[in-house]
């Protein structure tokens, strides 16, 4: 008889919760597991990963850097956009998903596994994003998602602890974690626990990559960062790959406490939530991307473009970064920035960043133009006609009412 499934591909951090799978899988399934760790910028927690899953039972694992990847092909095609969801969240934890599941699709087609895991709850974002990119880049394969399957027992952290323990399973968790973290390049996240109680102030201890903005340093720093045609490529006049300048944008932006963002949202499966994110480079980057277009977009492609942003950014949020519609919107985003390319001049101090100087060789503003001194170039009794005729439909209903 055929076995259900004889190899499977796991998202895999060497967390309590990913770490208690492998041994579930091996034991439910009787299959060979192959751990798979994306680096997309985690830092410190990679560490002794390689030992700790074969440990633990995998048959291999796969440790990949994808971090210059993954700023290029996700989170800068999302800072073309401005994609911010809900008007705050600069989206690091739902770039990083779908990035996460395409390489592990492509893993389990090359060792020819039936199956890919992950080890998201029922209740989050993350398992529809992970699981939306499996079946969109690869639609026949199978999915094993742990928390929605009735053979998964364990629905406690003392569950899962009391079973590592049991299985020998290095922990280092405890039963008391206050909260829970997701670190990228991009971000980090602090949810849960403590944070669930929303009258209560995130604790100061919780920050890993911002300064208090109180402890950040009493004078501004400047930065300087190079655009081309929407992608960030220098700062201070020294170019740098994409992952160089963000973990590079980061250590600036945080010494002056510049990214905090404590905010309730909107799960895709309906539920509101609290999140805590550290998003300092991001944060900048964004900041000074918008004071590019300011002198280089149009108007009223800014218009259309500034509308799609919403929807844009839901999309990332939910899940759908393969689907035709982000790619289509994609499209229009990266023809609108062919003229975004120039420098811009930011300030930091103390959790602000605003810009305080802005070049372009594609500028649209004219200091001609837009001085409010004696000039040659525009004739002020043009606005009369301009303005009669953009009032025309008004007048228009107002003498109807007058004779009503």
């Amino acid at each position: 008889m055929n076995k259900e499934i004889n190899k499977v591909v796991l998202a895999y951090s060497g967390g309590l919760d990913t770490s208690v799978i492998v041994r579930w899988l091996i034991e439910v399934f009787d299959c060979q597991v192959i751990a798979f760790a994306a680096d997309v910028g985690q830092k410190e927690e990679l560490r002794g990963l390689e030992k700790k899953a074969m440990d633990t039972g995998a048959s291999k694992i796969y440790i990949e850097d994808l971090k210059e990847e993954f700023v290029r092909d996700f989170v800068f095609p999302a800072l073309r956009a401005n994609a911010v969801y809900e008007g705050t969240y600069l989206l690091g934890t739902a770039l990083a998903r779908p990035l996460i599941a395409k390489r592990q699709i492509e893993i389990a087609e090359a060792e020819r596994a039936d199956a890919v895991c992950h080890g998201a709850t029922g209740k989050g974002n993350d398992q529809v994003r992970f699981e939306m990119t499996y079946l969109a880049l690869n639609p026949t394969i199978k999915i094993i998602s742990p928390w929605k399957d009735d053979r998964w027992t364990l629905r406690s952290r003392k569950a899962m602890i009391d079973y590592a323990r049991m299985h020998k399973i290095p922990v280092t968790s405890s039963l008391e974690k206050p909260y829970s973290e997701d670190r990228n390049l991009l971000h980090i996240s602090h949810e849960g626990g403590v944070l669930e109680d929303l009258w209560m102030e995130a604790p100061e201890e919780i920050f890993v990559l911002t300064t208090s903005p109180r402890e950040a340093p009493d004078k501004p720093t400047y930065v300087e960062i190079e655009f081309s045609e929407g992608n960030p490529v220098a700062l201070d006049g020294e170019a740098l790959s994409p992952a160089e300048l963000l973990d590079k944008m980061n250590g600036i932006a945080g010494a002056n406490g510049v990214g905090r963002v404590d905010m309730v949202e909107n799960r895709f499966v309906g539920m509101k939530s609290r999140g805590v994110y550290e998003t300092p480079g991001g944060t900048v980057l964004w900041r000074a991307h918008r004071a590019m277009e300011s002198i280089t977009m149009d108007r009223e492609v800014m218009l259309i473009r500034d509308s799609l942003i919403p929807r844009y950014a839901q999309l990332i949020y939910n899940g759908f970064w393969y689907a035709p519609e982000r790619e289509l919107l994609q499209a229009l985003i990266d023809e609108s920035q062919k003229e975004v390319s120039g420098t811009v001049r930011m300030k930091l101090y103390k959790g602000n960043c605003e810009p305080a100087g802005l070049k372009s060789p594609n500028s649209l503003y004219s200091e001609q133009f837009a001085t409010f001194d004696e000039d040659d170039v525009y004739d002020q009794k043009d606005a009369t006609g301009f303005i009669r005729l953009n009032a025309l439909r008004m007048r228009i209903r107002a003498l109807k009412r007058k004779t009503l």
